[in-house]
């Protein structure tokens, strides 16, 4: 199972233009990636500080709450996101509840995820964010990126792409779709 890919150079949120595809067409499954979005989100409504250079993605399939849990699916892409990215740097990857993932106690990547209803099937837009080159300052919430930890530039092409495939396979056998 593919995902059709969506590029934008810029836009408003990788989310919002997933849940505008999903509503005017009949995709099922995509990824939407933007080079720069100017309004995106975190969670609770928080402002995600989005520079240009870093990856920013969100991706979207029909969601069956009656076989998954939301909470179950947040954690799945935490992992996928975990999985993909230690392809790249050896440092230990955590958790921080409910979507952020660490390293060395500094975020280098946020998940925000949204249920949206399209004919009365559900869908489960996940978008991410990942500190490829540069991270915001935040103050109480320390933050970090990919070249500060590597030391080295990291293809942003390759990195979405092997994202891509994390999910592709993921989705595919959560779905039992070939």
């Amino acid at each position: 199972m593919k995902f059709k890919k969506f590029n934008f150079k810029i836009i408003k949120s990788t989310n919002d233009t997933a849940a505008r595809i999903i509503k005017k067409t009949n995709f099922k499954f995509g990824m939407v990636v933007a080079e720069k979005q100017f309004s995106g989100r975190g969670q609770y409504g928080r402002k995600w500080i989005s520079y240009k250079g870093n990856l920013f993605a969100s991706f979207f399939h029909p969601f069956n709450e009656n076989k998954f849990s939301i909470e179950r699916v947040t954690k799945l892409n935490c992992k996928l996101v975990k999985q993909t990215l230690s392809k790249y740097i050896k440092n230990k990857i955590n958790f921080k509840k409910p979507n952020d993932l660490l390293i060395n106690k500094k975020k280098v990547s946020g998940i925000l995820q949204e249920i949206i209803t399209k004919s009365d099937k559900k869908f489960l837009i996940t978008g991410i964010g990942i500190n490829v080159i540069k991270n915001p300052n935040i103050k109480n919430y320390p933050a970090t990126n990919l070249y500060r930890i590597t030391g080295k530039k990291i293809n942003k092409s390759e990195l979405e792409k092997n994202l891509k495939l994390v999910f592709e396979n993921r989705i595919s056998k959560m779905y039992k779709i070939n």
